[in-house]
């Protein structure tokens, strides 16, 4: 399971029964218990706190782009599957564009932040683990670690956009959900095709 947004999902496990009540005020179409996001980029669970700020969010939403970038490259070399590789090339140009994007945000808002440039230990872990990934297992991980990440990119940036410090950022985030959820749909699919087929040929 990608580890660069962890800390935010235990985060999310401890804050207080308070704080869940008060996203359901904010979001009175979404019930608080609802941990499933969709299209909508409002958020559907509680922000935790190294989410609420704009520096935090830059952070965590740079890795996220990093760590789509690099496994695609990844991906588009060592994957047998021809719709994983068309994925994968069109994860590379989405999340490019979804980095340049951001920073035109993090200018538009005038905030003094600068996304990280290389990726976090924890991405380049990630990053190592699907890498020594057998040849025949490569294509049903990378689209497990797909799922994963985008689950994790969408839950951050509607929580942000709901709950988000910076008008430009929040922007940013709600004009990028519901590209993630796309994402995140098309790689279910293609998890599930794997599986079916049992083998990544």
């Amino acid at each position: 399971m990608p580890r660069h947004l962890l800390i935010a999902g235990a985060a999310v496990a401890a804050l207080s029964l308070a704080a869940c009540g008060q996203a359901a005020d904010d979001n009175a179409t979404a019930p608080a218990e609802s941990v499933t996001p969709d299209a909508n980029p409002a958020a559907t669970l509680p922000t935790p706190a190294d989410e609420a700020s704009a520096p935090d969010f830059v952070r965590l939403a740079a890795e996220s782009d990093m760590f789509e970038i690099q496994s695609s490259q990844m991906a588009v070399e060592r994957a047998q599957n021809a719709e994983v590789k068309e994925f994968a090339q069109m994860m590379i140009e989405a999340h490019n564009q979804s980095t340049a994007d951001l920073k035109a945000a993090v200018q538009a808002s005038g905030q003094a932040i600068t996304p990280p440039t290389q990726p976090s230990e924890e991405v380049a872990d990630e990053l190592n683990d699907l890498r020594e990934v057998a040849a025949g297992e490569f294509d049903q991980a990378y689209i497990d670690e797909q799922v994963e990440a985008h689950q994790e990119a969408l839950n951050l940036m509607q929580r942000y956009a709901g709950d988000g410090d910076v008008p430009e950022l929040q922007a940013f985030a709600a004009a990028t959900a519901p590209l993630i959820q796309q994402h995140l749909d098309r790689a279910k699919a293609l998890q599930e095709q794997l599986g079916n087929d049992g083998s990544a040929m």
